[in-house]
């Protein structure tokens, strides 16, 4: 289960009373930089380990496999233009995105026939029971943390012992990436960011790109033990242990990591095209 970037956002909006559209505009410069980073290293990790060298034989053009692929490529299209247009909430999307899969699969390319859905059906049932059962248990952790008063602790520290921005930003990293560990995303943002908010904007950082700081970190969560939910999805649809990702995951999060320093440190690359529409 993936969640959509948008609904951390909408949530910090609403928590920090910030512009939505405005987050949403910001998380474009972040989100091409994570994007194109995480491209960058897989295609010098290939080059590196000598993997994908014949994977172009005996296949299509990159033009007529793309027409070809049209139809599929479209359902991102559609849902995330759906969401960002205001046609129906990322909920409703997910709706959407099946219905559209269906008729893609059964009607233009007929890989899926009538008889194949009972076992789409039971898989997706079996697959979605698993990962509701690791969010329920993380949703019962984080509850336990929050009646304990560890992120509203943890908030106060902050502003206390961290006395310049550049320090702030670096604790509240650091911090954010343990709870995001443990803490399911939108219920850290909703406890959080009425907390850290203030704080930020105390010590002049913009609550715009503060929120984008917040919304990355956290979804770092997703992918780290031992509650990453998008963690147990793949391992859910590759058939294999988590135990078995782990060492290969670790690039992958230092990448992150990297980006989100970046994010940190340069607000332009979030407030740039902000200030250009906005302002």
């Amino acid at each position: 289960m993936v969640i959509p970037p948008s609904i951390p956002m909408i949530l910090y909006g609403v928590s920090a009373e910030v512009s939505i559209g405005e987050l949403f505009i910001a998380g474009f410069g972040p989100g091409l930089l994570i994007g194109g980073a995480l491209m960058a290293f897989v295609w010098v990790y290939c080059k590196i380990k000598g993997w994908g060298k014949n994977d172009g034989d005996g296949r299509l053009s990159v033009g007529r496999a793309t027409l070809q692929a049209s139809w599929a490529l479209m359902m991102p299209v559609i849902i995330l233009g759906g969401i960002y247009g205001g046609v129906f909430t990322p909920t409703e999307a997910s709706a959407v995105a099946v219905f559209y899969a269906l008729i893609v699969g059964m009607v233009i390319y007929r890989e899926i026939k009538l008889a194949d859905l009972f076992n789409i059906v039971r898989k997706s049932v079996m697959s979605s029971a698993v990962i509701m059962f690791i969010i329920a248990n993380a949703g019962l952790f984080a509850f336990l943390i929050t009646r304990a008063g560890v992120p509203e602790a943890i908030g106060h520290w902050l502003e206390e012992v961290l006395k310049s921005p550049a320090y702030f930003l670096l604790g509240v990293n650091v911090a954010l990436f343990f709870i995001g560990m443990f803490i399911e995303t939108s219920a850290a943002i909703i406890v959080l960011a009425p907390i850290l908010a203030p704080v930020a904007i105390h010590f002049g950082i913009d609550p715009v790109h503060f929120g984008l700081i917040m919304v990355v970190n956290l979804a770092l969560g997703m992918i780290t033990p031992p509650f990453g939910v998008n963690l147990f999805a793949a391992c859910t649809v590759a058939r294999i242990s988590l135990d078995r990702m782990i060492k290969d995951l670790i690039p992958f999060v230092l990448v992150i990591l990297a980006c989100l320093m970046v994010v940190t440190y340069v607000p332009g690359l979030s407030l740039g095209l902000r200030d250009l529409v906005y302002k």
